[in-house]
């Protein structure tokens, strides 16, 4: 039996048994793990619902806040094991529940956070359904006879518009280059080392860096890798063409390989020194 089958019995209540018919005894991190896995299902469960003649919508992200303590202990391979255990057992549930009912929510995910008011061995789950305000069209910008962008309108759906006039383009003030490394648990393939260097420039002074959300809009998005937070970092260029790096994320960001910046703190970074925010690599450098 597989480790996921062996953990959607643990959910289930029902025990894995050995050779000679006997249960196994879990650890108490497998334990932890359960009944985290069993609270994000009866959230699911509760706020799951299907309107008349319409699909099943369930929410789309679960935030399960563990207490600092908790939170040191899942890093690194046990942490990605969590995550990854939690989101296969419970999209699979998602479906099971549905049945054959349309399921309207096609994907969702499960994110680990630190609460500092929790006890060891507690934790919460919170649940995030998607925003509902009116959505806004946005109709092309046109060209006048002098080559020029004309205004646009943005309508959005009780009729409402807006007249939005094209800003004149800003010069970038400094770029980024940013590549995703191998993670530990892809060593074992044949890919290569890392992808592909991709270049941004931005013309602010400060952004923000991280997965980002539905919720939460960020500057420079990295995507795919849930040990990087939806906010993970703010990067401020300062007046004398310095920069530095603030740590917003539960997981901590490293400079040039031997300086860690942990939850919380500023440190100064020089132009091309790499910064290395889990699975990426970045690099800064003045227009």
């Amino acid at each position: 039996m597989g480790w996921f089958e062996t953990l959607r019995k643990w959910i289930d209540g029902e025990e894995d048994l050995d050779d000679q018919g006997k249960p196994r005894p879990r650890s108490k991190w497998e334990d932890f793990m359960v009944a985290i896995a069993r609270e994000v299902e009866h959230t699911m469960q509760q706020e799951m619902f299907t309107p008349p003649g319409g699909p099943t919508y369930i929410p789309r992200e679960y935030i399960v806040f563990l207490s600092p303590a908790d939170d040191a202990e899942w890093q690194g391979e046990k942490r990605e094991g969590l995550q990854r255990g939690l989101f296969h057992v419970l999209s699979e549930r998602a479906s099971e529940l549905v049945g054959t009912k349309e399921f309207q929510t096609r994907t969702f995910t499960v994110e680990l956070r630190v609460d500092a008011a929790l006890e060891a061995g507690h934790f919460r789950v919170q649940h995030i359904w998607d925003t509902s305000s009116p959505k806004t069209i946005v109709r092309p910008r046109k060209m006048d006879q002098a080559g020029a962008l004309d205004t646009i309108v943005v309508e959005n759906d009780l009729g409402e518009a807006t007249i939005v006039r094209p800003r004149p383009p800003k010069d970038p003030i400094f770029s980024v280059s940013v590549r995703r490394l191998k993670a530990d648990h892809e060593s074992a393939t044949g890919d290569s080392e890392a992808a592909a260097t991709d270049v941004r420039a931005f013309d602010k002074q400060e952004i923000t860096i991280g997965r980002g959300s539905r919720q939460i809009a960020v500057d420079l998005k990295l995507e795919g890798d849930l040990e990087v937070s939806r906010k993970h970092a703010t990067l401020s260029r300062r007046p004398d063409g310095t920069f530095v790096i603030t740590c917003h994320g539960a997981n901590s960001i490293m400079l040039n390989g031997t300086r860690e910046v942990t939850t919380g703190e500023t440190a100064g970074v020089q132009q091309d020194q790499p910064i290395t925010i889990s699975t990426y690599e970045l690099r800064l450098r003045n227009s």
